[in-house]
């Protein structure tokens, strides 16, 4: 972590996620979707995988996984989220993660990784923990996620205040990810794009689910100050609507990658999109 600047308050992460679990079940439809057109990229292997690290599933993921008789340790930076994996939950933090090299067949995250300061530092480890020849996959938020309203945001407190601070979490690009997965040293390294289209007739809905799923703010530069009152009306006031329902997209980058192992089975197994 020496010298990886830091984006994100990793304690406001946590905290976020420890209030997020008590009520996570409201968004659990969206990150059940996500999540099985992720676990669904292990239809395009013979590979069969028997343990799997699921990092930040928020109880979602390891169900999936125990269906298709994997036996899955889950691990998220907040102990209460952890807990909702199942019997083998570890409160652990994904940059720093506390397993030994080669523990597991298969290494999951769903929309999860994004909050990590050190992106590429975080895949090498998982890359590592992986025995030869094991599957890594993970959803990852990208550019284009919550655009507008990151958009109506910005131009209400800059009406309202005359400035704006960050208020929507920074995304990397498609090809960040790619660079990212080959940097880390995965072998056939395989990302493409995905998407879900959220619908609202209330607008503020669309805040309580970020809350719900431990998605709000942290960046470390953040405002701390309460924000105006009239921000969130204006901003939510501001965004556009189609017979009277807000969309908004997640934009995913789907990421598929293995760990080297000489000859490299996976070749052949793992279809790209």
């Amino acid at each position: 972590m020496a010298g990886v600047p830091e984006i994100f308050d990793r304690l406001a992460v946590r905290r976020h996620r420890d209030r997020a679990a008590r009520m996570v079940e409201r968004v659990a439809p969206v990150l059940r979707e996500a999540a099985e057109r992720l676990v669904g990229r292990m239809d395009d292997t013979t590979r069969r995988f028997a343990l799997a690290l699921d990092l930040g599933g928020r109880g979602i993921v390891a169900p999936l996984l125990a269906a298709r008789g994997i036996t899955a340790v889950s691990a998220d930076l907040s102990t209460r989220m952890a807990a909702r994996g199942g019997a083998l939950a570890v409160a652990a933090d994904e940059e720093w993660l506390p397993f030994r090299a080669a523990s597991f067949d298969l290494v999951t995250a769903n929309l999860s990784l994004h909050w990590a300061n050190d992106l590429p530092g975080v895949l090498v480890q998982v890359r590592t923990a992986l025995k030869p020849d094991g599957l890594f996959l993970a959803s990852l938020p990208v550019l284009g996620t919550l655009d507008p309203l990151r958009t109506a945001l910005a131009e209400a407190e800059a009406a309202l205040s005359g400035g704006a601070s960050p208020r929507v979490s920074p995304f990397p690009t498609l090809r960040d990810c790619a660079g990212l997965l080959q940097r880390a040293g995965f072998a056939l390294p395989v990302v493409d794009l995905d998407r879900i289209s959220l619908a609202y007739r209330e607008p503020l809905a669309a805040l309580h689910d970020l809350r719900a799923a431990g998605e709000t703010n942290a960046i470390r530069v953040r405002e701390r100050r309460t924000p105006p009152r009239a921000l969130f009306p204006a901003a939510l006031a501001a965004l556009p609507v189609e017979e009277r329902t807000i969309t908004l997209e997640l934009t995913m980058a789907m990421l598929t990658g293995w760990a080297p192992s000489p000859p490299q089975h996976g070749s052949g197994r793992a279809a790209a999109h």
